[in-house]
């Protein structure tokens, strides 16, 4: 069966970013002019997805209001001839696309919000995107995905390889080198400390999953943080499907963080279209305004960066 829906996870309380998220979605915070949110139902729709789902709680109403039509916005861009603009605001819901908003009345854990969009997947296989992980790649990544489970028709996880000081912050795979760029799973544990960790495989936020996976949510107790983690259902999953795990080509920005989000509003500008040449411009001209101890202090942290 073809990856037709997409269920983004856009629940959490971003307080990483208050009091910038005290009233607006986290997932609404732009990476120069579209929302975190956009790029991921844009990478999702290049994917071949048609039907988004949104998993939301209390305070996400402007992610719905973005996906929906502004009969009063298009109408005023037409009437000054602003078509450029129009297409953009158009097209960040194909008319192919439908979008569907679910609540999730408790923050109960990514498991849980995944659990959620059951009664819309129904028995169909279907992927979920993490709209805090930008990816910045050739081929989108799940467009990547997608091209694999449709030669093995099994369920896959993006990971990469991170220090192993980090793995605490991840789940984070057990697997043997099965293809390129892939690895059979044989296990996956969530946030292990650095000395308990199987492997420096961190999961990204982008999953292929089978519907077999809500039986393994329902089954699943809360655990780490108190939540019902997708982490200990695709464990569960494990004891009966194989499961892979692609080591993506791109480079991700964790947006979930402050310095990453700068990081990724700093690379996309440089490569927009519209401001990317004034904006390196601006950067070398910064530059050169530094003394010598900001120039050092600079050099230092792109080295540690790069």
């Amino acid at each position: 069966m073809k990856i037709r829906k997409a269920v983004f996870p856009v629940g959490g309380l971003g307080t990483r970013f208050l009091p910038a998220t005290k009233a607006s979605p986290k997932e609404m915070l732009p990476v120069v002019d579209k929302p975190l949110i956009q790029y991921a139902a844009e990478e999702a729709i290049a994917a071949g997805c048609d039907q988004l789902i949104f998993i939301t709680g209390r305070g996400k109403r402007a992610i719905a209001d973005h996906f929906d039509v502004s009969y009063e916005l298009e109408m005023e861009l037409e009437a000054r001839q602003k078509h450029a603009m129009l297409e953009q605001v158009r097209r960040i819901l194909p008319s192919h696309v439908s979008a569907v908003f679910i609540r999730q009345s408790q923050p109960l854990g990514l498991g849980h919000a995944v659990l959620m969009a059951k009664p819309v997947i129904n028995d169909e296989p279907f992927a979920v995107l993490l709209a805090d992980d930008l990816i910045m790649a050739e081929q989108p990544v799940l467009s990547q995905m997608v091209e694999r489970y449709d030669r093995f028709n099994v369920g896959i996880l993006a990971v990469q390889e991170v220090p192993r000081a980090e793995t605490k912050s991840y789940g984070v795979v057990d697997g043997r080198p099965w293809d390129d760029r892939l690895f059979q799973v044989s296990g996956i544990v969530e946030k292990p400390a650095p000395e308990h960790a199987p492997s420096n495989l961190a999961v990204i936020g982008r999953y292929i999953l089978p519907s077999r996976i809500f039986h393994h949510l329902e089954q699943t107790p809360k655990g780490a943080g108190g939540e019902i983690q997708l982490t200990d259902g695709i464990a569960g999953l494990l004891s009966e499907k194989q499961i892979l795990a692609y080591s993506f080509e791109g480079k991700r920005f964790d947006c979930g963080d402050k310095l990453g989000y700068l990081k990724a509003t700093v690379e996309y500008a440089l490569k927009h279209p519209q401001v990317g040449q004034g904006f390196a411009q601006y950067l070398s001209e910064c530059c050169q305004e530094l003394n010598g101890e900001e120039r050092d202090m600079l050099a230092k942290v792109a080295s540690e960066v790069k």
